[in-house]
């Protein structure tokens, strides 16, 4: 069961607190509201959509992405702004169509998934085998699928917090080498999206050595009802990719130098990549705008924050790399990493925050709560955990975590696919995101707070 820093609690809290304490609660009102019009966030993600546009790892979008966060970071006023280079797996699309051969012909929307192989030249064509359940395709034994095209029909629960993606991720990751190990020559799946479009939703897997491809929710419904008729059902494939196992990539980051303490870091971030079908606004430009947008406030005070908050854009989250690559060339740093945090689920309202463990009687925690209560944010007693792909590796090496949960009823919707654009984002939401990141990041920036200590005190 879940404790809650209730509005009664913080304000019990704030009473007893110590003048810095009460100063701190006051700023971070004070930025949480200039936050809310401010237009760094907004403008920086128009920026990278429009100018950008889609950008997977290893492609010339990614370059130019490359440089873009270089000249936003300095023309935003970021100090030691600095391209870390690492090299990377890069799966790339090519031409890709499916479609029903018999005993209905109509054609099919696929996208290919990350690490799929291609298909032979001039395409592949065999009998489908669907799966109502991802479960059932497990269920079936070695050689059980030979020669046959494995399509598993499995949806996507709609969730706030995003679990039914976690729920069933591993149709997606999993499939394509599940399906192989029985003999298949092809693996199809119902996109991992909760929308109703004839638009599907890529995403990675793990490489089969068969084409693997997503369909869109329609399609999957349309191949349902095509088997409950009994016939056998034949598909074409025609699919195109190439693989470079030693793409180059980049991290990129900026900072907001500590005026007291700049060895003390607060990392936080989102990944600039995105996968190629849109242009990347939710998944996960959103993220990058937030971030650069809330430390941006943050850097309007007259005097800046005692502690250095570091904005990094992660450059390889979906084909995975960056993260590693980033807590590896910074592991003798880590002792001196104060937080690490990410924004990677949209534009949607925050509407939780999982505090790292022991800090939620905090008297800074306990600033933080009463600046974002307006906002309708439920501050939780549970510990942090993940925070994010980009920031899990320096987690693992000790770095304490926050995790600010978005309402993800929505994301799901649009993730990975074509729909993934500017006019999906709600300024309004956005500005919540930066309102509340800013009232946090202010608070740890700006006080002595240790969550290695209180995480100590608290076992």
């Amino acid at each position: 069961m879940k404790t809650l820093l209730t509005a009664a609690a913080c304000a019990a809290l704030l009473t007893a607190l110590p003048a810095q304490a009460a100063d701190l609660a006051a700023t971070a009102a004070s930025l949480r509201d200039k936050a809310l019009s401010d237009p760094t966030a907004w403008d920086v993600l128009e920026s990278l959509t429009t100018e950008i546009g889609g950008r997977s790892v290893g492609s010339p979008a990614m370059a130019r992405a490359k440089d873009w966060s270089v000249a936003t970071f300095q023309r935003l006023g970021f100090a030691n702004v600095k391209v870390e280079t690492f090299q990377t797996g890069a799966w790339s699309r090519g031409p890709e169509s499916a479609a029903i051969v018999s005993p209905y012909p109509q054609p099919l929307h696929i996208l290919g998934l990350g690490g799929s192989s291609p298909t032979p030249a001039g395409g592949l064509e065999a009998e489908i085998v669907v799966f109502a359940a991802y479960a059932d395709l497990l269920a079936q034994p070695p050689g059980a699928l030979n020669g046959k095209i494995a399509v598993v029909t499995q949806k996507m629960t709609r969730t706030q917090d995003g679990s039914g993606y976690g729920a069933i991720n591993a149709q997606r990751t999993s499939g394509p080498v599940e399906a192989a190990k029985r003999g298949a020559v092809a693996y199809l799946t119902r996109s991992l999206s909760t929308d109703d479009t004839r638009l599907p939703h890529t995403g990675g897997a793990t490489p089969a050595g068969i084409p693997a491809a997503a369909l869109s929710t329609v399609d999957a419904e349309l191949l349902d009802h095509m088997a409950a008729r009994g016939r056998p059902i034949r598909i074409r494939l025609d699919m195109a990719s190439s693989f470079d196992p030693k793409a180059t990539a980049w991290n990129i980051s900026g900072e907001i130098v500590g005026r007291e303490k700049p060895d003390e870091v607060l990392v936080i971030g989102g990944h600039l990549d995105s996968w190629d079908p849109g242009t990347g606004a939710v998944d996960d430009g959103a993220g990058i705008a937030i971030m650069t947008g809330a430390a941006k406030v943050i850097a309007s005070l007259p005097k800046g924050p005692r502690r250095t908050i570091r904005v990094v854009m992660f450059g390889s989250e979906e084909q995975g790399g960056s993260g590693g690559a980033y807590a590896a060339a910074h592991k003798d740093e880590i002792g001196k990493i104060v937080l690490v945090g990410e924004s990677d689920e949209g534009a949607g309202a925050i509407w939780q925050a999982d505090l790292p463990k022991g800090a939620g009687a905090a008297p800074e925690m306990a600033a933080f709560a009463k600046a974002v209560a307006p906002l309708k944010v439920i501050v939780t007693g549970q510990p942090s955990r993940f925070g994010g792909s980009d920031v899990a590796g320096m987690v693992r090496l000790g770095a304490p975590v926050v995790d600010l949960h978005q309402d993800a009823s929505r994301y799901f919707d649009l993730h990975h696919s074509a729909d993934d654009t500017l006019d999906k984002v709600d300024p309004k939401e956005l500005a919540q995101n930066v309102a509340v990141w800013t009232a946090f990041l202010y608070t740890v920036a700006d006080s002595d707070i240790d969550f290695r200590k209180l995480a100590s005190e608290a076992k």
